[in-house]
This record gives C-alpha cells, structure tokens and sequence, in this order.
C-alpha cells in the first residue's frame, strides 16, 4: 500500500513540476513576444529599434529604442521600457547573448517609456540611475504614468506598479565600468525633457542620445520642453564628432541625419514664435501662421503638428516674460 502511495505521489510531483516548468515556458514566451531580437549595433552595443507609432494595446507599448552594453565583466541597460514586462523581456534576450551580470540600469529621462521597467531589472539585482531632476518628476507623475499604461495597453487597475526612486542620482559626468569598456553618462540641460543623461561607448564610437534625436518621425514638444535649450543641447553633440547616435525614436546614424527631423524642425518653432510674441500676435494666430509643411512626411506629423505649435507658443510667451 505505501508503496503504491509513494510512486502516485511521485508521479504526481513530476506532473506538477512538469505543468509548472511548461507555465515558466509559457510566460517567457509571452514576454518574449513584446521585443524582437536586439539589433548589434558595434562589439559591445546592441539595441531595439523600435516602431513610430504611439503606444497600444496592439504593440504592448513597445515604441521606442533602447539599448544595453555588455562588457567582460558586466552588462548596463540603456532605459528598461514601458512595463515591468517590457524589462522581463529585455532581461530574456539579453540572457540569449550574455550571462554577466546586468549591474546597472540607466534612465535617460522621465518619460515613462525610460523608466516604468525598473522593477524588472532591480529585481535582476541592477542599480537604477536616473539624473536628479529626472527623479523628482518620476516621483511626481508615477502614479499618472501608471495610470495611463493600464488605459492605453488595457490592463486591469493597479497592475503596472510605480517603480521605487532610482538608487543613485547623477548629475555631472559619470563612469559606469563594465570591465574592459566603460560607458560615460554626461548629464545635459532641458530638452524633450527637463534633463537628459546621454550614454557615451567610445571605443565603439556611440552615443546613445535617447529623446534628445528623433529621426523619421516628427518630435514632440510638451509642457516640460524647453526648444532653445534642446537645440543647444543638439549643437552640444558636435563633440562627438563621426560617432553614431542612437535616437530616442529612428533609425541611427550620424548627427547630420538627424539635423533635418530635430535641430531644423526645433529651429522653426523658436524662430516663429519669437516673432509672434515680440510682435504680440495672440496665440491662434500664431500657431494657425505657422508653416510646417515641409515636416509634413514625417511619421505623427498629423497628430503632433498643432500641438506642438501650442506647446512652443506658451514657452516662447513665458520665456519673453521672465
């Protein structure tokens, strides 16, 4: 009789673990399924880059680039996603071409899409930086951050959690070592954003600028941009001379392939602005005045243009003012 109990109950351990081990499977694949492979981007850089279109339920939110670098003795992430889901899959492919350890995750900026994978990857033992002022507004709008991805992806309420603050805050240039390479983060002033971190592998010649390049699709301006800095902030990039860029949204490539969908599209906002303020023209006006057709086969241009043109005459008002 004990016999006959010990090999049932033996029989139905090895079911369970079996059911369990295809569940673990299961749910990889799951997750697997919001990336694609990485692209390699030079000997030690690889990057998703990602589609134009705005998040959904459709594409999982997976819309933007993100990157990770891998050293001889550990590897550091370049933004963690859009969900905890995103980063698990990101974590997935990257255990596919390294087993290092991910020792640091990098937020480039505040927007949610740079950050809201952190809990993947502090769970996977990495420590989380971000720059100071990227914090205070990840602190700010968390709750509204996660409150959006569950509408716009259609998750249940209270599913997408609010990431912890970053476990170390940079603010001047800083060295992560990775063994046998290094990455250089250089903290720059306001751009899509109110502070951005840009990632510098200079044996590689990259530069991972995150939302301060867009490329084949039209920017966006919002309440916490800031046009005349963001374009000081792109001549700033000159430094870096033939390196490639990898842009928050496009293709990479060399800093003149993004002159035409960033610097000259941000030139055009603060010329005409300007003008319109200085010659205290009213808001409509301005905005309806502006010519932006020239930007027009670019992707988003339909759904980005208007608002843009707002956003820019509101800066452009206060700056005069201050």
């Amino acid at each position: 009789m004990y016999k006959r109990l010990s090999t049932y109950m033996t029989g139905l351990f090895a079911v369970s673990a079996g059911i369990l081990a295809l569940n673990a499977v299961a749910a990889s694949k799951a997750v697997n399924n919001i990336l694609p492979p990485p692209e390699k981007m030079s000997e030690h850089v690889y990057a998703w880059i990602g589609p134009l279109d705005g998040p959904s339920k459709e594409n999982r939110g997976y819309r933007m680039n993100l990157a990770f670098v891998v050293g001889t003795e550990a590897v550091a992430v370049l933004d963690t996603g859009y969900t905890q889901d995103m980063g698990e899959a990101m974590l997935v492919h990257i255990r596919n071409i390294t087993d290092l350890p991910v020792k640091y995750a990098v937020n480039t900026n505040s927007q949610p899409h740079r950050f809201m994978g952190n809990p993947a990857f502090r769970q996977a033992g990495a420590t989380i930086i971000a720059n100071t002022h990227s914090a205070e507004r990840m602190a700010a709008q968390g709750a509204n951050f996660a409150g959006n991805i569950e509408r716009i992806l259609e998750l249940p309420g209270g599913s997408v959690k609010i990431p912890q603050a970053p476990d170390r805050l940079v603010s001047e240039k800083t060295r992560l070592d990775l063994g046998g390479i290094s990455v250089e983060l250089d903290s720059y002033g306001p751009s899509h954003t109110p502070a951005s971190l840009v990632a510098v592998i200079t044996p590689d010649k990259i530069v991972y600028a995150g939302d301060v390049l867009y490329s084949g699709r039209l920017l966006a301006i919002t309440p916490e941009s800031n046009i005349k800095s963001w374009i000081a902030v792109f001549d700033a990039f000159k430094q870096y001379g033939d390196a490639t860029f990898i842009p928050g949204h496009g293709r990479p490539g060399p800093l003149k392939s993004f002159d035409f969908p960033t610097r000259q599209y941000l030139d055009l906002l603060l010329t005409h602005m300007d003008k319109m303020v200085e010659e205290g023209v009213e808001a409509q006006d301005a905005i309806d005045s502006l010519d932006q057709s020239r930007f027009s086969k670019l992707a988003n241009y339909e759904l980005l243009a208007g608002r843009n043109a707002s956003w820019a005459y509101l800066e452009r008002e206060a700056a005069a003012f201050e």
